[in-house]
């Protein structure tokens, strides 16, 4: 095991030199504040709001019985990566000519309709759960009584 850690940290190490070495011959110096800038403003943006509310989440579903815990979870992780993706799409649609079409979709109905598809996905696995672990003879499992 512990030679796939030094593995590992070679690696790691090597590509930590490649994007350094790369990011300082390839992007001029106006660039590089840029990125600093964004860097810091996705730490800023993650520990003062995304954190809070994931930590908010997490304290809620506390009330939520173990056996549908799961599959809420499941969802709001499926949902919360779907949305940060859907997010710069929406707020970028229509600053762009009509020859890069990309931008022209309406993302707000398409993220609107893979939320839907996530809940209803969610809502069936866990009513197949449910519907399995009913069937006479069937002992429950500690984390499975509600």
């Amino acid at each position: 095991m512990r030679k796939y850690r030094i593995a590992l940290l070679t690696a790691g190490g090597l590509l930590l030199m490649l994007g350094s070495f790369r990011l300082g011959t390839e992007l001029d110096a106006g660039d590089l504040v840029v990125l600093g800038v964004w860097l810091v403003a996705a730490v800023a943006i993650h520990d003062g709001f995304i954190a809070p509310i994931a930590i908010g989440a997490g304290v809620a579903l506390t009330r939520v019985p173990p056996r549908a815990r799961r599959y809420l979870q499941g969802g709001l992780i499926v949902g919360a990566l779907i949305t940060v993706i859907a997010i710069p799409l929406i707020a970028r649609r229509g600053t762009q000519p009509a020859s890069k079409a990309i931008l022209l979709r309406d993302y707000g109905a398409n993220l609107a309709l893979l939320l839907g598809l996530v809940v209803a996905v969610a809502l069936v696995l866990y009513a197949l759960r449910v519907v399995r672990h009913q069937r006479p003879g069937r002992a429950l499992v500690k984390d499975e009584a509600d």
